[in-house]
C-alpha cells in the first residue's frame, strides 16, 4: 500500500504563493498517478490537478489553470503542488491521492481529476487558508 504524507499548508495573504508537498513511501512513486484535491467548507471535494510518470502528463481544473503547477521528483519520491496568486476562494483542505491503475483505466491512459473514485490511497490532508 502506498502511504502519502502531506506538508506545506498554512495561512497566506491573498496574492501570495504556497507549495504543498506529498511524500510517498511503500512503493515507488512512479507506479502511481498522483492527484490533488481540495474541499472547502460547505462544498464538495473537487480535483484540481494530477500528474503521472508519462512525460508531460499533467492536468488542471479550469478554476486553477495558470495558477497551480504540479511537479514530480521521483528520486525523492515527492510530488509538489505550487499555488500562485492565491485568493480566499482557494481556502480548503488539500489532499493528495494515488491511483495505482492509471495505466489501465477505461477513461484513458494517464492521470485524471474528474474520477475521484480512481484514487485509492490518500494523504491526511493539509489546510490552506487565504486571508488578509
Amino acid at each position: 500500500q502506498l502511504q502519502l504524507v502531506q506538508s506545506g499548508g498554512g495561512l497566506v495573504q491573498p496574492g501570495g504563493s504556497l507549495t504543498l508537498s506529498c511524500a510517498a513511501s511503500g512503493f515507488t512513486l512512479d507506479r502511481y498517478a498522483i492527484g490533488w484535491f481540495r474541499q472547502a467548507p460547505g462544498k464538495e471535494r473537487e480535483g484540481v490537478s494530477c500528474t503521472s510518470s508519462f512525460p508531460g502528463n499533467t492536468n488542471y481544473a479550469d478554476s486553477v489553470k495558470g495558477r497551480f503547477t504540479v511537479s514530480r521528483d521521483n528520486a525523492k519520491n515527492v510530488v509538489y503542488l505550487q499555488i500562485d496568486s492565491l485568493t480566499p476562494e482557494d481556502t480548503a483542505v488539500y489532499y493528495c491521492a494515488g491511483d495505482p491503475y492509471y495505466l489501465d483505466r477505461s477513461e484513458g491512459y494517464g492521470c485524471h481529476i474528474s474520477y475521484e473514485s480512481d484514487y485509492i490511497d490518500w494523504g491526511q490532508g493539509t489546510q490552506v487558508t487565504v486571508s488578509s
